[in-house]
């Protein structure tokens, strides 16, 4: 019964009751306390006679000598009712603002991470009610996600087995032309279906923050595809911070891959701040227009043009490196590099 009771509204009502109640105890305390204020005094007449009405076995009331007022008339009262009053509204506010900000950070929680742990169910009956249907949703959101990696992981991989068999098939075919045009076909093909899977891995594994060193991975990067005889460079410091190293590690590689793949070369520049972290990848190539540089997040967009199926791409490269920074609580966006060309921005937050 006293659960069931236990609403928004009657903790409101009965806070603001419990105010009002208290400022009127608190008032006519005082008026108890201090009684009325003295009656002014009754003058004589010309002649030296009491007033009219004036009667001498009943003087007037006096206030108890050394108790004065504090304040004259009835301003302790309405201190009293103003404090009070305060103090519900301050409690209502609370007691309005405290579920609301407990949804808040439930909903930043699970928009980093469908796996974060649900919401606990407490407080009046609306919050509680808010609560369980917010992890309802959670749970249902979780099995949606994975029933689709599964179906798409599922798909991804029967198909490879039919496409690995034309492919097969399609050396037997003479005319030059139309055997490079399907072995282009079926190697698009086979190289979205690996990234479809790579996509899907990267999202279903949650990995742990931890202290990473993000410059040697730099430059570790650097001089393994300078070893490979491909033009990257990099300059900047940084310290270490939290940071998730395999996803930081594919995003990186995404990065330098694609401009080695549409420019020829790629420079990447460290650059620390005290709450942030930023990592430029930049080249001298075509470029993408402004308009679409929202666009190339998509899975399998590809810009028509400079950048083509015919530089090798399979248009998932961005995508899984913006997942990768959003996973750790930053953002990638693209610029254009002074003098013509891209710049890749990635922008990490030191937790």
């Amino acid at each position: 019964m006293i659960r069931s009771a236990d609403t928004l509204f009657a903790r409101l009502f009965g806070g603001a009751l419990v105010a009002i109640l208290l400022a009127h105890v608190l008032a006519f305390m005082w008026f108890m306390h201090y009684g009325p204020p003295p009656p002014p005094p009754l003058m004589p007449d010309a002649f030296g006679q009491p007033p009219p009405g004036f009667d001498a076995s009943h003087p007037p009331m006096q206030r108890p000598p050394g108790r004065p007022p504090l304040f004259g008339g009835p301003v302790v009262p309405l201190i009293f009712q103003l404090i009070t009053l305060v103090a519900a509204a301050w409690y209502g506010a609370k007691a309005l603002s405290r579920p609301i900000q407990r949804m808040s950070e439930a909903a930043e929680r699970l928009s980093e991470n469908l796996d974060s742990q649900p919401l606990e169910v407490s407080g009046p009956r609306e919050a509680r009610q808010a609560a369980q249907t917010f992890n309802l949703m959670q749970q249902r959101i979780r099995e949606q996600v994975q029933q689709r990696g599964r179906m798409l992981a599922a798909m991804s991989h029967d198909l490879r087995t039919p496409l690995s068999r034309l492919k097969l098939r399609l050396e037997q075919i003479d005319e030059p032309k139309l055997h490079g045009q399907m072995s282009q076909d079926l190697d698009d093909m086979i190289g979205m279906l690996d990234a479809t899977l790579t996509y899907l891995h990267e999202q279903r594994n949650s990995e742990a923050l931890q202290l990473f060193d993000v410059q040697a991975l730099v430059e570790s990067l650097t001089e393994n595809a300078q070893d490979q005889g491909d033009d990257v460079h990099s300059s900047g410091q940084c310290k270490p911070f939290m940071a998730q190293p395999m996803a930081l590690r594919s995003c990186l590689g995404n990065l330098i891959d694609n401009a080695l793949r549409y420019a020829g070369h790629a420079h990447v520049d460290i650059q620390d701040h005290p709450q942030r972290v930023q990592l430029r990848i930049s080249d001298q190539g075509p470029g993408i227009a402004a308009v679409l540089r929202e666009a190339v997040f998509e899975p399998f967009y590809r810009v028509e043009g400079s950048r083509n199926r015919n530089s090798g791409g399979i248009g998932m490269g961005m995508t899984i490196a913006r997942e990768a920074a959003r996973r750790m609580g930053g953002d990638l966006h693209l610029e254009e590099t002074l003098g013509g060309g891209l710049t890749v921005v990635l922008d990490l937050p030191r937790l």
